[in-house]
């Protein structure tokens, strides 16, 4: 893997609303759209991007907080900063996300190398992807489902209610083609599992996320689950990794929890050695957003990049869903300007 090199750079951070074309319902949220940050790293010659939501459940991970923690180290940032100095310089969250994505950005384009190339990684391909239903009333989720015409894999979000069992029958009736996972955000409980669990066997479903609240992942142990468990929530950084080993069968990593395309390159290759299997997920977001967390796609096992989808618009080039797989232009992100558009086949 490349290691980046600090030199001075012009920052400049903006914040941005980006419309839902629907309101999203997760257990306890409910979100009509979507700020994020985006911040600019300059030489004068070459420009980087980085974008990140920040992370909702955590205080000061909003808008005001990251363009505050940015803020605060702009003269050490436009001095000269590389990206393993930004880790000890922000803690993991949005904005570290936001300026270590472009600090990649802009070395690929001052490298005249894509940023896969200087990850050590071979050149990306096409990638199923999940596409997600906010959690609704089980009728409109099922017809949500059927709206998804070219998917192959389909993830549902689950509120804890009574509701839920008739959420996956309905949609699994309505799409028995597809891989199936749910996605609790934290809001079940022992009792509630028992119940689900019963209906996720019958229903083939195929990932269970983050069942339980992150303050209580003993309730993992010993649990019998028919289903793999995903840590989504419960894992945020490196540091979290090891203790939920033998509790859950898969890691789920955000470049926003974790602060940066850096950091979940190195969580998705330590996860793989302690025998895990590796998601990537997202907070939502543009196809800025998304083009990183492509790249950590490519060493993971489930990829969950529809990001995209509940927004009113994308950006330009947007992100490219196709036959159930979704592709990042190399245009969008993370490439010298000559890179080529096609999406390989």
């Amino acid at each position: 893997m490349s290691h980046s090199q600090g030199f001075p750079v012009s920052l400049a951070v903006a914040v941005e609303k980006l419309p839902f074309k629907s309101p999203f319902r997760i257990s306890g949220y409910s979100f009509a759209d979507l700020d994020v940050v985006v911040v600019t790293v300059s030489d004068g010659v070459h420009a980087g991007r980085g974008e990140a939501a920040g992370v909702y459940y955590h205080s000061g991970d909003d808008p005001a907080g990251m363009v505050a923690q940015l803020e605060a180290l702009r003269p050490r940032i436009e001095a000269g900063i590389d990206r393993e100095s930004l880790r000890g310089l922000l803690p993991a969250g949005g904005a570290r996300n936001a300026l270590d994505c472009a600090l990649w950005d802009l070395e690929a384009k001052r490298a005249g190398r894509p940023v896969w190339d200087l990850a050590g990684l071979p050149a990306p391909r096409p990638l199923l992807t999940t596409y997600t239903l906010g959690a609704d009333d089980p009728e409109a989720m099922a017809r949500g489902a059927l709206d998804y015409v070219g998917a192959r894999a389909i993830k549902l979000k689950l509120i804890g209610d009574a509701d839920d069992l008739e959420r996956v029958r309905r949609v699994r009736a309505v799409r028995p083609d597809v891989w199936l996972g749910v996605d609790a955000n934290q809001g079940l409980d022992r009792d509630s599992f028992a119940r689900l669990a019963p209906v996720l066997t019958e229903a083939r479903v195929d990932l269970l996320e983050q069942p339980f609240p992150l303050d209580r992942d003993d309730w993992l142990d010993g649990l019998a689950s028919p289903i793999p468990i995903a840590a989504d929530e419960s894992v945020q950084d490196m540091a979290d990794i090891a203790g939920l080993t033998g509790r859950v069968q898969v890691i789920n990593i955000k470049l926003d929890k974790c602060g940066g395309l850096t950091e979940a390159l190195d969580m998705a290759r330590e996860s793989r050695r302690l025998g895990l299997k590796v998601m990537v997920g997202n907070m939502c977001g543009t196809v800025l957003a998304m083009a990183p967390a492509f790249v950590v796609g490519q060493l993971c096992d489930i990829v969950d990049l529809d990001g995209p989808f509940p927004l009113v618009a994308d950006r330009d080039p947007p992100t490219v869903y196709s036959d159930g797989k979704v592709w990042c232009p190399p245009q969008a992100w993370g490439a010298p300007a000559e890179a080529p558009a096609a999406c390989p086949a």
